[in-house]
């Protein structure tokens, strides 16, 4: 059995001490969405649940896709407000690698909260478990957390639930956690950068459905914005030491400091041109994770694409040379 030949073989000592395994609740899938409920199962070393804690957040504005969640604005009406329950959420992450199923968006969701409330999640590392799940090659028809589930044979009660999505998540990432042990798989962690600047535009009134979740359905995790077409030809590539040009290409990946929308704005206010992938045709991509496998740095590799990190791209944004 998996648990037997966990438990004979040496721990691995790089492993973390801890995991916080998250799951949140949201009025929607966009930058100025909020959390409606959160929930934490703390886990040891081994993946063994030390305790659990869960909250409704009133997210002061419309809850959003109900339909999917169950939470309505009068349940949501007498809840604390986030800044009201940020200090005892900090006290359930400190210290531990953030896992979550499709952790990004938690992260995201979690850091702009905090952002808000004027202070920063402490969260150093997070874990994927669709990202894990790739790395153990496991054998699912999809990514999604019910697929998981049923591979381990963990029994959901209440989806879209975040206590129960987080039992689930928990009860499914123990053993997935021993597999990656026993076969010395390296654990596929990301660095957390929480936001240190942040402006939070106002949330247009939404009434019924949102466009984010067609037919009820969840769609992109991220949706794109609608911008302008670029004005200006891309250049090229550009070049270390030199000066950015308008029109050249730029793609994103990982964390960054400021709100990534707020630095794509600046980017496209200098004239250049968002990139929501890399290809050969990129002039540069900015990541604080360049040695992460993400697949725009595997592929900015593979193409030779120059890459610089947050702090550099904004002193670069300062001067960036007219097209022409």
């Amino acid at each position: 059995m998996l648990e037997d030949q966990s438990t004979a073989a040496p721990w691995p000592t790089a492993y973390p001490k801890g995991y916080a395994v998250v799951d949140v609740e949201t009025t929607g899938l966009a930058r100025d969405d909020r959390i409606i409920s959160a929930a934490v199962y703390r886990l040891d070393y081994r993946g063994d649940v030390e305790d659990h804690w869960y909250t409704l957040v009133n997210p002061q504005r419309d809850p959003g896709p109900v339909w999917i969640h169950g939470l309505t604005s009068d349940v949501l009406t007498g809840a604390p407000l986030f800044p009201d329950i940020a200090a005892e959420f900090s006290e359930r992450l400190d210290g531990r690698v953030l896992v979550a199923h499709n952790a990004m968006f938690d992260w995201s969701m979690i850091a702009r909260e905090y952002a808000r409330a004027a202070r920063a999640a402490p969260v150093q590392q997070r874990l994927c478990t669709i990202a894990l799940s790739k790395e153990l090659r496991l054998p699912l028809p999809n990514h999604k957390l019910e697929s998981l589930a049923a591979h381990f044979g963990v029994v959901q009660q209440r989806a879209h639930h975040a206590l129960d999505d987080a039992r689930v998540l928990a009860e499914a990432f123990r053993p997935s956690l021993h597999a990656a042990a026993r076969d010395g798989v390296r654990l596929p962690l990301l660095e957390c950068l929480p936001l240190t600047e942040w402006s939070d535009s106002p949330a247009p009134p939404r009434v019924g459905r949102q466009a984010s979740y067609q037919g009820g359905g969840m769609g992109s995790w991220r949706p794109s914005r609608k911008r302008p077409a670029c004005p200006y030809p891309n250049p090229g590539r550009y070049e270390p030491g030199k000066l950015l040009k308008q029109g050249m290409r730029v793609a994103f990946s990982g964390d960054t400091s400021v709100d990534r929308e707020l630095l794509e704005d600046r980017a496209i206010e200098a004239g250049l041109h968002i990139a929501t992938s890399v290809s050969r045709l990129t002039s540069l991509l900015v990541t604080n994770d360049p040695d992460s496998a993400t697949s725009k740095t595997v592929k900015a590799k593979s193409f030779g694409t120059p890459v610089v990190d947050e702090a550099a791209f904004t002193q670069l944004l300062r001067d960036v040379t007219p097209a022409g």
